[in-house]
């Protein structure tokens, strides 16, 4: 029978959304092909942390605590995750493809020699084996694939699969792991957060922007209205590589995917990588100049004008009515 290790990310002791996702899917596939399921918690006092696990379905969790695990450090948290693994014999292995999760599992699949299927967007049965859907030449197609290895690894697109609630009481193993100065050798040594802004990949509203913006002087305007309704602020990868705006706001295949209950894309065009980033949005608004720009064919609604305008009147009306 098939054991499933589920590694669920946390930051400042508190578990992320993207590994309540994690656990809820490890979960729900655990079921489908009668697996066990145990999530791996690493870091520093996470013990309070460790129970809201309990609420997705996580019914045992293994957690290496040490005080030099609290900022992030590939090379210690590779061998941990390998370690537990391959003493609990998991042969199947479940990451968030955040930032983290993507440099993790690769050295954790270097070391366990285990297949991976990377940002899968979908994960059903067929014959009792898990098939993946991610995708493929920067999101113009998706593909489905099966892990063959004996070992398998399947990191999940942040956003996409929303956790579901399933209240169980959950049984905690602290164990420790030996580690040793050259187990971090590639670590964090500062982490810088803004406590005013909100994390494009953790929003429910976002308002991005483009080189329709014609300049960084106007990205008050995406401010001023992902303020109004709540949300954070994102822009495309050209503002960024033209120094308009920062990496940590970028929305697509070489920033971050997203999946808000709203999207508005004001003066971006729609290239093909900027979509695999936020097309899976529930919502999405599109406002540019260009009417066959090729953001309107997935937008939900879109409004054809120069954003410089629209903005501060959908910001003016968005106050009226919220204020309502």
């Amino acid at each position: 029978m098939s054991k499933i290790l589920a590694f669920i990310e946390s930051r400042d002791n508190k578990i992320k959304n993207a590994g309540f996702e994690v656990a809820s899917t490890a979960v729900k596939i655990g079921k489908e092909i009668s697996a066990d399921v145990e999530a791996l918690l690493i870091g520093d006092d996470l013990s309070d942390a460790a129970s809201s696990l309990g609420e997705y379905g996580i019914t045992n969790i293994t957690m290496v605590e040490d005080s030099r695990l609290g900022k992030y450090s590939t090379t210690s948290y590779a061998k941990i995750i390998a370690e537990v693994a391959s003493k609990n014999s998991a042969d199947i292995l479940f990451f968030s493809a955040t930032a983290m999760g993507k440099d993790v599992a690769p050295r954790v699949s270097a070391k366990l020699g285990a297949g991976v299927a990377s940002d899968c967007t979908e994960l059903k049965i067929v014959n009792e084996e898990i098939i993946a859907t991610r995708p493929v030449y920067a999101g113009k197609s998706y593909i489905d694939m099966k892990v063959t290895s004996l070992v398998k690894i399947f990191s999940l697109r942040p956003n996409v699969f929303k956790p579901e609630k399933n209240n169980v009481t959950c049984n905690v193993e602290k164990i420790s792991v030996g580690l040793s100065d050259t187990d971090f050798s590639v670590k964090v040594k500062e982490v810088v957060v803004s406590n005013e802004k909100l994390d494009v990949a953790e929003a429910n509203i976002i308002v991005s922007g483009g080189r329709g913006l014609k300049g960084p002087e106007n990205f008050y305007l995406i401010e001023n209205l992902a303020k109004v309704l709540g949300g954070a602020h994102g822009a495309s990868r050209a503002v960024v590589d033209a120094g308009w705006r920062p990496h940590s706001e970028q929305v697509g295949q070489t920033g971050k995917t997203v999946s808000p209950n709203l999207y508005i894309a004001c003066g971006i065009s729609g290239a093909i990588q900027h979509l695999a980033g936020m097309s899976s949005s529930k919502c999405i608004v599109a406002i540019n100049k260009d009417k066959d720009a090729p953001i309107f064919q997935i937008a939900d609604y879109g409004i054809a004008g120069d954003a410089l305008e629209i903005l501060p009147a959908l910001t003016k009306e968005f106050k009226k009515v919220l204020a309502k």
